[in-house]
């Protein structure tokens, strides 16, 4: 099964030249998404790791069931604010404004090695504030793995360092 056909580019979304990778084809064919999951976790073992930790909300998509499948802990990563306890926090430039996220400050403990895991790398941006708050808390990034990469932007070169695990590839 060819993934990529259910990944269409919408031309000019969200602004002006901008070819957007709509991932809800993928996520509305449940034989494809389950081939996907089936595909990121098998890519993922090559890197062993404690527990993953997901970027809000597309990444817990694919983060959900791949630690629901291997009996890991799940570790979200949020929005600012949107964390009840005590969270650790950093701030990046994405591909339309200032964000800052964070994770809970006992999510990682020392020696962990977290998988990150997101729905695209596009400008790099947001793994590598995830790398910074799992290191920051002591862990390891064992790698970071997303369903696709958006080649032209070069998050790849942020990352540099870090096994990267592009389901799909670059698109």
């Amino acid at each position: 099964m060819d993934l990529t056909e259910y990944v269409p580019v919408v031309p000019d979304f969200p602004e002006p030249g901008v070819g957007f990778r709509d991932i809800t084809p993928l996520l509305a064919a449940p034989e494809a998404f389950r081939a996907s999951v089936d595909r990121l976790l098998e890519a993922c073992a090559a890197h062993p790791y404690d527990a993953i930790a997901a970027f809000d909300a597309r990444g817990f998509l694919w983060a959900a069931p791949l630690a629901d499948r291997t009996g890991t802990p799940l570790i979200p990563i949020r929005k600012a604010g949107k964390l009840p306890r005590e969270a650790a926090v950093e701030s990046y430039r994405g591909e339309y404004a200032e964000v800052r996220v964070e994770m809970h400050a006992d999510a990682v403990s020392e020696g962990d090695r977290v998988l990150l895991v997101d729905d695209v790398i596009a400008t790099g941006e947001s793994m590598a504030a995830g790398i910074r708050l799992v290191e920051g808390l002591g862990g390891t990034v064992a790698a970071c793995a997303a369903l696709l990469e958006i080649a032209s932007l070069s998050g790849r070169d942020r990352l540099d360092g870090y096994p990267i695990i592009s389901l799909l590839g670059k698109l």
